[in-house]
C-alpha cells in the first residue's frame, strides 16, 4: 500500500468534510457539526484563505486530514500553527499517517519561521493524548479554554459594551 501526505486540493473537500463529520461522531457531538462542502471549499480555496489543510492518502484515497490556521504569539513576535482538526480513519490508525500529518505541519512551521504548532484535545480522549505525548508534545495544563458562542455570543455582541 502506498501512503502520501500532501497539501489539500479542491478535489479533496468532500472527503475532508466526511472526515470532519466522522470526527464529530467520535467526539460524541455529531449534531454540532454542520460543515458543508461549500463552506470548507470557500475557507480553504476562496479569494483570501485563512484556513489550510493537509490530507493523508492511502492508495489514492483520502483517509486522514489535518485542518489548521495561523495564530500569532505576541511574546515570540511570530506566527504559529493552530491545528483545528486531526483525524485519521480508524482502519488506518497505527500506520504512521497521523504522525506524518503532524510532521508536515511541523515542517511548515520550521520552514516559515513559525514558533509553534498547538492544538486542543478532549480530556477523555486518552488514546489521542498518549499519541500526542509520544510525539514529544507537552500538555498546557495551566490554561483553561473558553468559548463564547450561540445565544451568549449574540447577547454580548448586542450589549454595545
Amino acid at each position: 500500500m502506498s501512503a502520501v501526505v500532501r497539501r489539500a486540493v479542491p478535489a479533496d473537500v468532500t472527503a475532508m468534510v466526511g472526515l470532519v463529520h466522522d470526527l464529530a461522531e467520535y467526539e460524541k457531538a455529531p449534531a454540532e457539526c454542520t460543515l458543508t462542502d461549500p463552506q470548507l471549499h470557500a475557507a480553504l480555496f476562496g479569494p483570501a484563505p485563512a484556513l489550510f489543510a493537509h490530507v493523508a492518502e492511502r492508495d489514492g484515497v483520502v483517509v486522514g486530514c489535518a485542518i489548521w490556521f495561523l495564530n500569532y504569539s505576541t511574546w515570540d513576535g511570530v506566527h504559529g500553527i493552530h491545528l483545528e482538526d486531526l483525524y485519521v480513519r480508524p482502519e488506518t490508525r497505527g500506520s504512521g499517517l497521523g504522525r506524518a500529518l503532524i510532521a508536515a505541519l511541523a515542517a511548515e512551521a520550521v520552514e516559515r519561521g513559525y514558533s509553534r504548532v498547538s492544538w486542543s484535545v478532549l480530556t477523555w480522549n486518552t488514546p489521542s493524548i498518549a499519541f500526542y505525548e509520544s510525539l514529544g508534545a507537552a500538555p498546557q495544563d495551566e490554561w483553561i479554554g473558553y468559548r463564547l458562542s450561540g445565544a451568549e455570543l449574540a447577547a454580548l455582541a448586542g450589549s454595545g459594551s
